[in-house]
């Protein structure tokens, strides 16, 4: 009786060990690649790109992912790590696929990436919290404007870099997509819908008019 009652509790352990693996999280197959920072800014200068990537590579470490090589996505017109040429956004962030902090895949290609529209529920920050913007029962301010510097196509958007990401100048701007892909009163008409290149942000000095927070998106690059 004694062998059986501890076979059982043994078969049971095993059982449960299992159910565990298949949970999502950083081991799985669907760990952190994704994520909208949940820390905001008040203006555009993160100290270029290697100074916006530290905030992705902190943000992502503090969620558990640290393992990974974290990108923002950003274009920029002269970077330094490119011989002083241009770097698009598209060719910082790895070949995919990424998934957000709730599992869920964001895109499988930089072409599918590139092809989708920005979405509350997918686009999400490293603890799966949604960003405020203009869908149902969203609390405010709007926010939902986040950095690209970037085209519809992940190329650099020119003079709409915050020089590059280092400069706080009022007379500066950046461009911006909808990270809920929505525009005034839930709009999904013309441009409104982009994730990367909605419009055109009032000033690199100050990223709160028109709906923003200086937020960026994070990609694991690797």
């Amino acid at each position: 009786m004694r062998t059986r009652v501890l076979f059982l509790v043994l078969t049971l352990a095993a059982a449960g060990c299992g159910d565990d693996d298949n949970t999502v999280g950083p081991n799985s197959s669907n760990r952190l690649g994704f994520f909208v920072t949940s820390t905001t800014s008040v203006t555009a200068n993160f100290g270029g790109l290697r100074g916006a990537d530290a905030v992705c590579q902190r943000l992502a470490t503090v969620a558990g992912a640290g393992d990974r090589t974290w990108r923002a996505y950003l274009s920029a017109e002269r970077d330094p790590d490119n011989g002083n040429r241009p770097t698009d956004a598209r060719s910082r962030i790895g070949s995919g696929p990424w998934f957000n902090a709730k599992g869920v895949a964001v895109a499988n290609s930089v072409a599918e990436l590139h092809s989708r529209t920005g979405n509350a529920e997918v686009f999400v920050d490293e603890r799966g919290e949604r960003i405020n913007g203009q869908w149902p029962g969203s609390p405010g301010p709007v926010q939902h404007d986040i950095l690209t510097g970037s085209t519809a196509e992940g190329t650099v958007a020119a003079e709409l870099t915050c020089a590059d990401w280092a400069s706080d100048s009022p007379t500066a701007m950046a461009q911006v997509g909808h990270s809920d892909g929505l525009g005034a009163a839930g709009s999904t008409a013309g441009t409104a819908t982009s994730w990367n290149a909605a419009h055109v942000n009032g000033s690199c000095a100050n990223t709160a008019p028109r709906g923003g927070a200086g937020r960026i998106y994070c990609f694991a690059a690797q």
